[in-house]
């Protein structure tokens, strides 16, 4: 006969579970639409010039390499922790500290670039200077977006954080199109765009953490927090740089024309993500929670299996439908190139979401020993990427291959750290 502890604990598992997937089913359909809705602005691509939308491209994929994600972790993880201890006026203390500062560094970086801007103007082959200000505006936002968003994560308001997401992509793409075919802007409008809906997804972040970091701030241990957060910035870091330079180190060695194909097959494959992530977002702060009062969460096999059947299966279906979108959005000249690459991408994405939970497991129970293999493994990939395209190498498919094997790598050291047997200590 089952005892009525195993009853219970049963049934607390199953009330888990049911609770995990009612909120990553929210958020997956809150990140699919708003993905959706994001991918409707490469449908201007087939109004504005090459150059304008790889200008666009590339000055996303810039603000992308923003530690947003690492951030974001960070503060997940101390609001997680803080309410699990009955922190909250520290945890004031810490988003206010880190809203002040990250607008000082800001500020600096603002003059760096008011300094050299012709300069960059010209590297990054910019036809207005006005979209960089637009996208210096796009970094103070992605910066404290991680901030409070975090904190939206670590408290569990999942309901918000898939507003946010639809909001953001509704005003991006609504604003778009508006700028492009009613006023006829280029990659200025677009980015315009993106910062408005950015703006909107922060507000609502800063408005319902409200409760959380408007508390009168108490002192906090700095050195606690530099230890519990260096681990994340890193080992998170390191992800976000494998998943997100691959277009800054491409865009120089290849034509715009090629750029444009190779942009519309990552926004493609980079599509998988927005069903899988919102389930290693939701477990993220579930197992911080748990390990702060030691309890036992169950969550990194269904989150690993599910992950791994829902990225195969949209594998699958973009490889076999990919081809009728590609012609739907971009020009008929541009269609060979980006189905071609379209495979190699889908390939490379796959692993990484993969490795993305069993790094969000790991770090959650403070199992920091994988951060420094990430660490090598990004400066490898850069290094190796590098070397490829500087060294005469210019093939797109090349670039997607490294990046494949960089995160095939990826998560087989992951795997490796989360379930290895730790060695049994012979007593003497």
């Amino acid at each position: 006969m089952i005892s009525k502890s195993t009853e219970a604990a049963q049934s607390a598992d199953t009330k888990e579970h049911g609770t995990f997937f009612r909120q990553s089913g929210w958020l997956m359909i809150a990140t699919v639409v708003g993905g959706a809705m994001s991918f409707g602005v490469h449908f201007l691509s087939k109004v504005i010039s090459g150059e304008e939308y790889t200008i666009f491209v590339t000055i996303l994929s810039l603000v992308n390499c923003v530690p947003a994600i690492p951030l974001q972790m960070v503060f997940a993880q101390q609001t997680a922790s803080a309410l699990a201890t009955d922190r909250k006026r520290q945890l004031s203390g810490m988003i206010r500290t880190a809203a002040f500062w990250a607008f000082i560094l800001w500020l600096i970086a603002a003059a760096g670039t008011w300094l050299f801007q012709g300069e960059i103007v010209a590297h990054r082959k910019l036809t207005n200077p006005t979209v960089l200000w637009v996208a210096m505006v796009i970094v103070l936002l992605s910066v404290w977006s991680p901030i409070f968003g975090g904190a939206l994560q670590g408290k569990q308001d999942f309901f918000w954080m898939g507003w946010a997401a639809i909001l953001n992509s509704v005003a991006r793409v609504g604003i778009a199109v508006l700028a492009v075919l009613a006023l006829g802007s280029g990659s200025t409008g677009m980015m315009t765009a993106a910062l408005i809906g950015l703006a909107i997804a922060v507000g609502i972040s800063i408005w319902k953490t409200w409760d959380l970091w408007s508390l009168p701030k108490m002192s906090f241990d700095g050195k606690a927090l530099l230890r519990e957060a260096l681990p994340l910035i890193f080992g998170f870091g390191a992800c976000q740089f494998l998943f997100a330079s691959d277009t800054m180190f491409a865009t120089p060695h290849f034509r715009s024309e090629e750029m444009k194909c190779y942009a519309l097959a990552g926004t493609l494959s980079r599509a998988l993500l927005w069903v899988v992530l919102p389930l290693a977002t939701v477990m993220f702060p579930k197992i911080v929670h748990g390990s702060v009062r030691s309890e036992k969460v169950n969550l990194l096999g269904i989150v690993l299996i599910c992950t791994a059947l829902l990225a195969a299966c949209g594998g699958i279906a973009l490889c076999l439908i990919g081809p009728w979108v590609v012609r739907l959005v971009a020009n008929p000249d541009y269609v060979r190139l980006t189905t071609g690459l379209l495979p190699w991408y889908v390939a490379a994405m796959i692993p990484f979401a993969l490795a993305n939970v069993l790094v969000n497991d790991l770090l959650a129970r403070g199992k920091f020993r994988v951060v420094p293999l990430t660490v090598i493994l990004a400066f490898g990939y850069g290094i190796t990427l590098s070397y490829v395209l500087n060294h005469g190498l210019h093939k797109l498919q090349v670039v997607l291959q490294i990046l494949f094997a960089f995160n095939l790598l990826l998560l087989a050291v992951c795997a490796w750290a989360a379930f290895r047997k730790p060695k049994e200590r012979l007593i003497s």
